[in-house]
């Protein structure tokens, strides 16, 4: 207590104890790729100059095209995957990636290693979201981005796999013996885009592209939209064109399918890897919604570690927990007309009790009902009689 030994009006500074939990962010990507150590850049029509690019294995953040040719080389038959991913991510609405840059390797085994290596490199980069290497379709390096993605220290990123180039419409055919997990998404086909290097249209992995794709729609939307109904800008065709009976046959395996509609190819899918068996977590929307609320969480209460575990503490939780959560509800991503229907908040006596305070915890319990898609919508028409008027 101060002690005021002249009379007069004080004005004190006053902690009003609010804590605000805001929300991560979820569109920054981390792509992994192949591109030579030395690029030959155009200067003019008879004239070329060499420059040597970002060392191998460094992750690099890149916010613009200009940067990337900066940093990497422009398109060139050595970076082409790389600088097409890239380069589509941007044009899709991307703003901010990571990009390791790895050196093909003497063989395909020692190449895999190389990417799985440099995947890596991405684990301390705390703002990824979003990972892929684009254009690897191996079992292992697609098993080590969902991996990646899945440890138990980072679960705070999704992985955009790639399809296999086939015309055979099977799981089987497109995703080869990748696992089932919630933390991936397959696309298939890949995609036709125009290549300046060659002056020619040429098939690209879609990947960069679709997590430019997220990033618009997370910016224009909210993270609790699926990614899907959505244009690819820059996609002129794809390499295969499914039909919906076709589709019909993949989508019930958790394949999302690029499909034409008159002169856009769109994303017409929005499933996990996650199998039926683990419906809940099928939607992408679904499953990146729970990361962004258990990242923001975690970051926004880190300040409760060692405050005193009490009363005061339970409640100053549930307060800035369901100031957050209800900001989240008001912007559409949860279900229910009040609050209270969305979502709830427990962290009291019950969830605390003596001997679960011995140990040093304090437990929150916190409950959500998440929108999902309306992946099938279906009107029901019947004929009836007119009336005489």
């Amino acid at each position: 207590m101060v002690q005021y030994q002249a009379p007069g009006v004080y004005v004190v500074e006053q902690d009003s104890g609010a804590k605000p939990i805001a929300g991560v962010g979820t569109s920054t990507a981390g792509f992994v790729g192949l591109a030579p150590d030395t690029v030959t850049m155009p200067v003019r029509p008879g004239r070329t100059d060499s420059y040597t690019v970002v060392p191998a294995g460094t992750p690099t953040l890149i916010t613009s095209w200009e940067e990337f040719r900066t940093s990497f080389g422009d398109f060139q038959t050595g970076n082409s995957i790389l600088a097409h991913a890239v380069f589509g991510f941007f044009n899709n609405g991307g703003t901010r990636c990571w990009v390791v840059r790895v050196v093909e390797g003497a063989n395909a085994g020692a190449t895999e290693k190389a990417l799985t290596d440099g995947l890596d490199l991405l684990r301390p980069i705390d703002e990824i979201a979003l990972v892929a290497i684009p254009g690897a379709v191996s079992d292992t390096v697609q098993g080590a981005l969902l991996d990646h993605c899945e440890n138990e220290l980072m679960q705070d990123r999704f992985a955009i796999l790639d399809g296999r180039r086939t015309t055979t419409l099977t799981k089987a055919a497109i995703q080869g013996q990748v696992r089932d997990s919630s933390y991936g998404a397959l696309y298939y086909p890949w995609i036709q885009v125009f290549d300046p290097a060659t002056a020619a249209p040429i098939m690209v992995p879609p990947s960069g592209h679709i997590a430019g794709v997220y990033s618009r729609v997370d910016n224009t939307r909210g993270v609790h939209k699926a990614p899907a109904n959505e244009v690819i800008r820059g996609a002129l065709n794809v390499e295969t064109r499914v039909s919906r009976v076709g589709q019909a046959g993949l989508n019930p395996d958790d394949i999302n399918v690029i499909r034409p509609f008159d002169a856009n190819m769109t994303i017409w899918g929005a499933h996990t890897l996650a199998g039926a068996e683990k419906g809940e977590w099928r939607y992408i929307n679904v499953r990146r919604l729970f990361i962004f609320l258990r990242e923001s969480i975690d970051e926004g209460t880190q300040w409760a570690v060692f405050e005193p575990n009490g009363t005061a503490l339970w409640a100053q939780i549930t307060r800035n927990v369901t100031a957050f959560l209800t900001t989240v509800w008001r912007s559409g991503a949860l279900f229910g007309a009040t609050p209270e229907e969305a979502f709830f908040v427990r962290c009291d006596a019950q969830t605390n009790p003596p001997d679960v305070r011995d140990l040093g915890q304090v437990v929150t319990e916190i409950g959500v009902a998440v929108v999902k898609p309306a992946e099938f919508v279906i009107f029901h028409v019947s004929q009836t009689a007119g009336s005489a008027g």
